[in-house]
């Protein structure tokens, strides 16, 4: 059948293809993740594995989509204006950038810090092709945000990002020290968001500082339970001990999309 249309879903290379009509309704998705062909009209069999054949990974398996899994259902019945999913990393402070009036010093501050925060979420973005899920600009009561909200294989784990501005960076048991400017709470602060997604979630949050771009990284020896690393991040999550399976991250992930979680 000529005049279907493959277009993408959700972020590039992660999200589901979806095959539609020439009136726009769909026959067919293709989930990479799982390989997977889910047709929504069996007449259209042939006609939908040519349209995808350029996109296909191997030999796919082919059927009726599948029952959705609780999690599924959650997320599907999730109102658009209560899905974190969309939150691009640094989302505060874009709109701080866009629609404020900052000076210059302010302004070179608010990109270098967004600058930051768009390179861990685009590493921790990599992991999705290993089964972790990411949101960005997670919303805390009292106006706190969580940078990166990572749930995957080894469990859930709160990252600050601290823009290390190629100076000495020092993490201490409350705060962090970016070369000779003031010390920030970040540590500190990281560490109360990880007890309150623990709470939330009801599971267990590490909490992480990721520093970026650092001419040296010191931690305090005193430090422990605050991770403090640097880019590259994957290794530590990749390499970490498995604490979640797939069904359990996926449902975790579909609480934490949830402004309501986080802002009852």
């Amino acid at each position: 059948m000529r005049g279907l249309k493959v277009l993408p879903s959700g972020r590039p290379g992660m999200g589901r293809l979806f095959v539609n009509l020439p009136d726009g309704r769909a026959v067919a998705w293709y989930d990479r993740r799982t390989n997977r062909i889910s047709l929504l009209d069996e007449t259209h069999r042939e006609a939908v594995l040519a349209a995808l054949r350029p996109y296909l990974s191997g030999e796919p398996a082919v059927g009726p989509p599948p029952v959705p899994t609780p999690a599924e259902r959650l997320r599907l019945a999730l109102a658009p204006d209560r899905d974190l999913a969309p939150n691009r990393p640094g989302e505060p402070l874009l709109g701080e950038l866009a629609y404020g009036s900052p000076g210059t010093r302010t302004r070179h501050r608010l990109r270098r810090e967004i600058e930051a925060r768009e390179a861990v979420g685009a590493e921790l973005e990599a992991l999705e092709a290993m089964d972790w899920r990411v949101l960005h600009a997670v919303p805390l009561p009292g106006g706190g945000v969580i940078d990166h909200l990572l749930i995957g294989p080894a469990g859930v784990f709160c990252v600050a990002t601290v823009a290390g501005r190629r100076q000495r960076v020092r993490a201490g048991d409350l705060l962090v020290t970016v070369g000779r400017a003031d010390p920030r709470p970040d540590v500190r602060h990281i560490r109360r968001a990880a007890a309150h997604a623990a709470r939330a979630l009801r599971a267990p949050a590490t909490p992480v500082v990721a520093v970026v771009d650092a001419a040296t990284v010191e931690v305090a020896p005193t430090l422990r339970d605050v991770r403090v690393l640097q880019p590259a991040l994957t290794p530590y999550f990749t390499t970490a001990t498995p604490a979640l399976k797939p069904p359990d991250a996926d449902a975790l992930f579909s609480l934490a999309r949830d402004t309501s979680t986080w802002l009852p």
